[in-house]
C-alpha cells in the first residue's frame, strides 16, 4: 500500500512539475506593457548564408573551366531571402551588386592555373564561398582555329533623328550611333564598304526597299546585321512592337514598320547569321526563352557552322531615351575588342550589367521566334 502512494505521490509531482515547465516556457512568450499581458514575437535567428549562382561561363561540375584568353568575365547572381546581402568579394576586392543581386567581373588570367574565390556575407554575418580555377592556355585549340569563312558581311543600318510628325520629337543620336557602328565594322571587322547599307532618318519604303534588295543579294554562306536606333512602341496589350520611321504619323500606325514584318524579312533573306540589333522596342514574345551563358569549351566553328537568327535589343520599352547606354557600350566593347572571333552572345554578356548599371533597362538577347534559328550564332571577325 506505501508503495502504491509512493508510486502515485511521483506521478503527481510530475504532472506539477510539467506544468511549471509549460508555464516558465509560455511567460518567455508574453511580455507586460501598462499591466496588459502581450504575445511577443519569437525571434528565430538567421544562420542559413547566402547562395550564389553562376550564370557565365558555365563551369564544369567540378567547378573547373579551360580558357583560350586571357581575360574572363564571370557574370553570376547573389541571393538571400531572410536578412538581405551585406557585401560580396572577388578575389578579396570588395565588390557592389546591382539591385537584383547580379554581379559581374572582368579578371585577367595568367597563363596556367587561376585560383577565383567569391564570398557573399548577409546582414547576420552569415557567408558563403565558391571557389573557381580557370586554366588558361594561350595556344588556340584545333576546334577554334583556324575559323572556315565562306561568306560575306552584310549590314543595314539605320538612325533616324528627325520625324516629320511634330507630335514625334527629333532625336540627337541616333544617326551618329549609327555613322560610329558602320565605322567601327568596315574598319575593325569583316565588312566590306559595298556591302553596308547606311539609312539616315528613313521612311517606311526605305526600310522596306533595303530589305528587298538584301534578299536578292544575300546567299546561304552570307552574315547579316541589321541595326535600328530611332523612335520606337510597343503594344502590351496586343504584344506587338513597332519601329517608328521618319514618314511615322503618332495618330495612326500605316506608315508604322512592324516587328512582325521584319520578322516576315528576316525569314525570307537565306542567310547562314542574321542578327538583329535595335535600340528600340522589341517585345519580349518574340524571343525564344534563353538564358544568357555561353558555353565556354563550345567551338567557335561549331557556332558558325549552325545557321542563327539572333536579336538583342535595349529592353521593352514604349520610348527609347535618346542618348542610350545600350548602343555606347555596345559599341565600346566591339572597339576594346581583342579576340579574332566573337560571339554575338559573347558581345552582349561583356556588356549587359554595364547597361543595366547605368541606365534604366534591361537589355535582352536571345533566338528570334520561327525564322529558322538552328543553334548558331553569328561571330564578328576582327581583320587583324
Amino acid at each position: 500500500m506505501k508503495g502504491i502512494s509512493l508510486i502515485l505521490l511521483v506521478f503527481i509531482c510530475s504532472i506539477h512539475l510539467s506544468k511549471a515547465q509549460e508555464t516558465i516556457k509560455s511567460e518567455k512568450l508574453w511580455i507586460h506593457v501598462n499591466n496588459l499581458r502581450i504575445a511577443a514575437p519569437v525571434v528565430i535567428p538567421d544562420t542559413t548564408p547566402p547562395t550564389i549562382k553562376l550564370i557565365s561561363p558555365v563551369f564544369a561540375t567540378d567547378d573547373k573551366l579551360e580558357c583560350i584568353t586571357p581575360e574572363i568575365d564571370i557574370l553570376g547572381k547573389i541571393s538571400d531571402d531572410k536578412s538581405g546581402i551585406n557585401r560580396i568579394f572577388i578575389n578579396m576586392q570588395k565588390f557592389e551588386l546591382t539591385a537584383d543581386g547580379l554581379f559581374m567581373q572582368r579578371l585577367a588570367l595568367v597563363k596556367g592555373e587561376n585560383k577565383i574565390k567569391i564570398i557573399a556575407v548577409d546582414n547576420e554575418d552569415n557567408y558563403a564561398e565558391k571557389n573557381l580555377v580557370v586554366h588558361y592556355r594561350s595556344e588556340p585549340s584545333p576546334l577554334t582555329s583556324p575559323l572556315n569563312i565562306t561568306g560575306k558581311y552584310y549590314a543595314l543600318l539605320i538612325g533616324i533623328n528627325e520625324y516629320q510628325d511634330p507630335q514625334l520629337n527629333n532625336l540627337n543620336y541616333p544617326v551618329r550611333d549609327a555613322e560610329t557602328l558602320y565605322h567601327v565594322m568596315v574598319s575593325d571587322y569583316l565588312f566590306d564598304d559595298e556591302n553596308i547599307v547606311l539609312l539616315k532618318n528613313a521612311k517606311r519604303a526605305d526600310i522596306g526597299i533595303a530589305l528587298d534588295n538584301l534578299s536578292k543579294q544575300i546567299t546561304p554562306e552570307d552574315n547579316l546585321l541589321i541595326f535600328y536606333a530611332g523612335h520606337g512602341w510597343w503594344d502590351q496589350k496586343a504584344d506587338i512592337g513597332y519601329w517608328l520611321p521618319a514618314d511615322a504619323k503618332i495618330s495612326y500606325k500605316t506608315e508604322w514598320f512592324r516587328n512582325s514584318t521584319l520578322c516576315d524579312y528576316i525569314r525570307e533573306i537565306n542567310s547562314k547569321h542574321t542578327l538583329l540589333i535595335t535600340d528600340a522596342c522589341f517585345g519580349g514574345s518574340i524571343f525564344k526563352t534563353r538564358s544568357v551563358s555561353m558555353e565556354a569549351t563550345k567551338a567557335i566553328q561549331m557556332l558558325y557552322d549552325l545557321p542563327s537568327r539572333k536579336a538583342m535589343t535595349s529592353g521593352t520599352l514604349s520610348e527609347v531615351p535618346d542618348k542610350s547606354s545600350f548602343i555606347k557600350f555596345l559599341i565600346e566593347r566591339l572597339e576594346e575588342n581583342k579576340e579574332k572571333c566573337l560571339s554575338s552572345e559573347q558581345l552582349f554578356s561583356s556588356f549587359r550589367i554595364a547597361v543595366i548599371n547605368n541606365s534604366d533597362v534591361i537589355p535582352q538577347y536571345g533566338e528570334i521566334k520561327n525564322v529558322g534559328d538552328e543553334g548558331g550564332d553569328f561571330i564578328f571577325i576582327r581583320r587583324n
